[in-house]
């Protein structure tokens, strides 16, 4: 079953408050589909993010929103005890932010955050796995910690 290219004003209006421009509209998009999107350009193959209409390496246009399996290892975790009010953010307990290595683009990190597993168990360094969960009736990419059979 094919699903329905979603145009420009529907995405907006699924996302709404996203910065959402024609450099980053596919990756809304992939979102929809549950896929974690970074761009690559296509003549030298280098992955690049955030979505840019040019590839920083070789300058060239031909770039291309690829899926990526979102696995990887903890770069980066800050623990927000405040901030804005978000569809499914509880800051009674520290809200867990992280950006992540991702494993099979070198030099790409992605940021978001790490659900079903105590704070005190996200550390540095800590192999996690793409998964998804709905916020604003809309899928979101957030991360777990890999369980033994999936650390890299």
């Amino acid at each position: 079953m094919t699903q329905k290219k979603v145009d420009d004003d529907e995405l907006v209006a699924l996302f709404p408050g996203e910065p959402i421009t024609h450099d980053n509209a596919e990756h809304y998009r992939g979102r929809l589909r549950r896929e974690l999107l970074v761009n690559r350009c296509d003549n030298c193959g280098s992955w690049h993010q955030p979505p840019k209409p040019i590839c920083p390496e070789c300058w060239s246009t031909s770039i291309t929103p690829t899926p990526v399996d979102g696995a990887g290892a903890i770069f980066m975790a800050i623990f927000l005890h405040q901030g804005p009010l978000a569809d499914g953010v509880d800051y009674s307990t520290p809200y867990p932010v992280v950006t992540v290595d991702l494993t099979s683009q070198p030099g790409i990190r992605f940021t978001s955050t790490v659900v079903g597993s105590p704070n005190e168990d996200i550390t540095i360094g800590a192999p996690v796995v793409l998964d998804w969960i709905t916020r604003g009736a809309v899928p979101f990419p957030v991360f777990r910690l890999a369980t033994k059979d999936q650390a890299l």
